[in-house]
């Protein structure tokens, strides 16, 4: 009856651990954990019209040349979304990598919004 007692504590408090975990993840970051040098690594991010207004992206940026960013739509109503598509060319680079991709809105209260890239690249 002990062992069954702990088995349940420990998984109880594994459960919650991991609930915990998932909670700490930013949508606004991407890790695509290790890459081979060379690779293009692509990912999307979600970028969600959470005003009471139309909400315009005036522009993608990004941090270097290595990163590539585009909204597929430029306009979005209240409670919209659209992908941020962004793709990262691993070339010539080696070891931990972080880039961002800056989001430029016409809402003076969201003027930027940053999304945060990162890679382990190895040979």
């Amino acid at each position: 009856m002990r062992k069954l007692i702990s088995a349940f504590v420990l998984s109880l408090f594994i459960f919650q651990f991991a609930c915990a975990e998932k909670e700490a993840i930013d949508p606004n970051q991407w890790d695509f954990g290790k890459a081979k040098q060379g690779e293009v690594l692509k990912h999307d991010f979600l970028f969600t019209n959470d005003t009471k207004s139309v909400l315009n992206i005036t522009s993608v940026n990004t941090s270097c040349g290595c990163t590539a960013a585009r909204s597929e739509n430029k306009s979005l109503k209240p409670g919209e979304s659209t992908a941020i598509n962004v793709s990262f060319n691993s070339r010539g680079y080696l070891g931990e990598v972080k880039q961002f991709v800056y989001v430029h809105t016409d809402n003076a209260d969201l003027e930027i919004v940053k999304f945060t890239i990162k890679a382990e690249v190895t040979k």
